[in-house]
């Protein structure tokens, strides 16, 4: 939310220093952001003066150089060389001075410095228009006119609008300060309760109204009084349709806005005065001289911005006697917008139900300034002061007669909300001991009207311009946000009881992991559990959960694998020229079933690309592959004490390569490669590897076993390696298997440590270099007891592989 100082500052009794008023909105809970100066002229024309050219003569040394001699209000005059042909004596003009800075209309900014030029001294320089910023014209120097005072700063006769601008985080429960007259309002309630004397904001709204003529009557409908509780209108002739006044466009683009004519300029003006959104039509294209408030079915709407659009059954429009204008609270429609031929309009302020809003705002992409306030809920108690006020700013600014009555249609007038707060409950709450004076004071001064009051209990009504207050915490929070939120008193002791997690295990383990991780050289990623629905198959979509209200198009679905969010962080690192990238995350997915219900999945995902490590003076690091993301998935189940079950090669959506370990028919871990169509779709250009833990499963695993304990083993180990030539297709997997078979229990440990391919083996042959390790924890072990062993094992690769022992 953005409020102007001098804006907010007409609607306060007194001005407020900015950085004062900074610190007041941050203690009612309206945090200040940013607090910038702004200048309508960069720079504020600062240093900048109107001087009087008292004398103009050739320069000696340069015949397109004057020599110049300019009254500036000093004691002294400036000499000043000036290369402009339309300098001459007895000129007003405007002139930098030494140490100005100025800010061209292109190029850098120039900090005036007295130089000499072609041998004669300058102190400053006489400006052309595009030399201070003012325009584009550079045919010569600003010729002011002869009346102008020298010394008169340039600013002041320029009329240079300066401003400090606050951004504040609102938060969306504050629609009541979606205004800068809302929030003068808690301004003023600040001061009332810590000056102890009444504060009242300055009121925009003028209750002298009338109506010149009745020539324009405009009869109004609401056929949906749920979606429309409340409509008013009134018709205003002969205005003229042009540019706004200085002030308001300055107020305006002081703000961000951008300025587009008076009649629309006025509706933006009252918009960021009161938060109540207006929409002026052209009463010529109001068929029938009617407004309905309705919903059209099977129609399509063609808007402001000249798109045809589809309309839902549930999308409210305002329509006159053959079709639709407006669609009501969000946009308005090509026909019926104000043209600069308009002369007649009928003005629009009216309250929308917000679920009615919102749902069609994200329906149709269309995310406008009066959309974001309806949505939220307007004051509809203020709907018609509202419309008073711009339709006489209306004719003060664009001419014009008012021309009916304020036409008002409440069908059923909302009765204010109640609500009862006892004072023990505020202690509780807020942790002081508020005075019953004091929160009286807070509330009157807040628009509360005290309704009843006891010995420990405060009933009061609710004004209409806080519709999210309801319940006693809310009055609360507003008693707080008072009194200041850095008024919050600190206990002098606190008590606290430590809690018992049941699920301490995760937690532990999610800590071991995330270390053990992060000593790899991974780092840890949060990703949107909201994706993208074209990142996934036909399939995977029949499964996935779908938004109802997506915040944009490419945020549709609830995320039901792991990969795409992780590979999206991967794009944008890798476009950053990072090109070797370990992450992981803790995270989940979701899922829907035919019968409506809904599930959702945790897992750990690791995501490995480009250098697993770095190059150091010894060699080089290696590249990450499907071997290095297996290895890491052993290491991590190996640490937390989980047998490593037998790898499977298995067909994964979205993989070349897929490797995985099931315990009881269930998947624990998936490690494989991304296919390259999918990483296309990344504009990934080098291989990704993708692990991924069934969390819920290895928290179980890890929850369920056993810690055994032995000694270390007092006896060596034997070791023994064998060369085993095998067919291309044999895998080290099947080897594994055979080894297993020969169920030799002095075996600790098999590795395969060289793969060798070559002619000299043989057509379609490849050679397996296999180190084992025997180990008694009783004896030392001799040949003779390990010869029988290999023997044994040598017999089985033979007969089962047909394997070949190489020499």
């Amino acid at each position: 939310m953005t409020i102007s100082h001098n804006w907010i500052s007409e609607y306060l009794p007194e001005k407020l220093e900015p950085e004062k008023l900074s610190t007041i909105l941050t203690a009612v809970g309206l945090e200040v952001e940013s607090l910038e100066k702004y200048e309508s002229f960069k720079g504020g024309l600062q240093g900048v003066v109107v001087g009087e050219v008292i004398e103009c003569a050739q320069h000696p040394n340069a015949d397109k150089l004057k020599l110049t001699k300019v009254d500036i209000g000093a004691p002294e005059l400036l000499k000043i060389v000036c290369g402009a042909t339309n300098v001459s004596q007895g000129q007003k003009v405007l002139v930098a001075t030494v140490g100005s800075t100025i800010y061209p209309t292109t190029g850098e900014p120039i900090t005036l410095k007295a130089a000499k030029i072609r041998g004669e001294e300058s102190q400053g320089m006489i400006c052309a228009e595009d030399e201070l910023g003012l325009g584009t014209s550079h045919e010569g120097i600003m010729i002011l006119p002869p009346e102008t005072k020298a010394g008169t700063p340039a600013a002041k006769f320029l009329n240079i609008y300066n401003d400090w601008i606050y951004e504040i985080g609102l938060t969306p429960n504050r629609m009541d300060a979606m205004s800068h007259y809302g929030v003068a309002k808690d301004v003023c309630a600040y001061l009332t309760h810590h000056n102890k004397s009444e504060t009242r904001p300055k009121s925009p709204f003028n209750k002298s109204f009338k109506a010149d003529n009745l020539a324009l009557p405009i009869k109004v409908t609401i056929e949906n009084e749920e979606a429309c509780q409340r409509y008013s209108g009134v018709s205003i002739t002969g205005i003229t349709v042009t540019e706004s006044p200085a002030w308001l466009k300055d107020k305006l683009v002081a703000i961000g806005q951008r300025p587009i004519n008076n009649i629309v300029d006025i509706t933006n003006y009252i918009l960021h005065e009161s938060g109540q959104p207006l929409h002026a039509f052209d009463a010529d294209a109001i068929t029938g001289k009617q407004v309905v408030v309705k919903a059209l079915t099977n129609s399509t709407f063609t808007t402001l911005d000249e798109k045809e659009r589809k309309l839902d059954a549930e999308d409210l429009m305002i329509c006159n006697a053959e079709e639709g204008m407006c669609i009501a609270g969000v946009f308005g429609g090509l026909k019926s917008g104000v043209k600069n031929t308009t002369k007649n309009i009928f003005l629009e302020s009216a309250w929308f139900n917000p679920i009615s809003i919102r749902k069609t705002s994200f329906r149709h992409g269309l995310r406008t300034e009066a959309a974001s306030r309806f949505e939220k809920g307007v004051d509809i108690f203020n709907v018609v002061n509202v419309l008073k006020r711009a339709a006489l700013l209306i004719k003060e600014i664009a001419g014009g007669q008012i021309a009916s009555d304020v036409i008002d249609v409440y069908p059923d007038p909302k009765e204010k909300t109640e609500v009862s707060i006892k004072y023990h409950y505020l202690k509780k709450l807020s942790g002081k001991n508020y005075h019953p004076d004091a929160v009286k004071r807070i509330l009157n001064a807040l628009g509360f009207e005290i309704i009843k009051e006891g010995m420990d209990e405060l009933r009061v009504a609710v004004p209409y311009s806080k519709p999210d207050i309801s319940l006693p915490a809310d009055i609360v929070e507003e008693i707080l946000r008072i009194d200041g939120l850095d008024n919050v008193e600190f206990p002098t002791h606190m008590t606290f009881t430590p809690s018992i997690d049941p699920n301490i295990t995760r937690e532990v383990l999610k800590e071991k992991i995330s270390g053990y991780l992060v000593g790899l050289g991974f780092s840890e990623i949060m990703t949107n559990s909201i994706t993208n629905s074209a990142y996934y198959s036909e399939g995977q979509l029949l499964s996935a959960v779908k938004m109802i209200n997506n915040l944009s198009a490419d945020l549709d679905v609830m995320r039901v694998s792991m990969l795409e969010t992780g590979l999206e962080t991967m794009a944008y690192n890798l476009n950053r020229k990072n090109s070797s990238l370990l992450f992981f995350e803790f995270g989940k997915t979701y899922h829907s079933t035919a019968v409506g219900q809904y599930t959702e999945a945790e897992h750990i995902a690791l995501y490995l690309t480009g250098k697993a490590g770095y190059d150091t003076w010894k060699g080089k690091a290696a590249f990450a592959d499907i071997y290095k993301a297996k290895g890491i998935a052993e290491a991590i189940l190996q640490l937390n004490g989980v047998k490593v079950p037998e790898w499977k090669q298995k067909d994964v959506e979205g993989a070349s390569l897929a490797l995985q370990l099931s315990v009881n028919n269930q998947v624990l871990v998936t490690a494989s490669d991304v296919s390259t169509s999918r990483l296309k779709a990344f504009d990934i250009k080098q291989p990704v590897y993708f692990i991924e833990f069934n969390w819920p499963l290895l928290v179980q695993l890890v929850d369920s076993k056993n810690i055994t304990y032995k000694e270390v083993a007092k006896f060596p180990v034997v070791e023994r390696d064998l060369a085993i030539v095998i067919n291309k297709e044999v895998t080290f997997d099947q080897v594994e298997t055979v080894i297993s078979k020969s169920k030799n229990n002095k075996l600790q440990q098999v590795r395969l440590f060289d793969v060798f391919e070559s002619e000299k083996l043989g057509i379609g042959k490849k050679s397996f270099a296999i180190n084992f390790t025997f180990l008694d924890e009783e004896k030392t072990l001799t040949d003779k007891e390990v010869d029988p062993m290999m023997n044994r094992m040598i017999q089985s690769f033979e007969r089962e592989l047909q394997a070949e022992i190489r020499k």
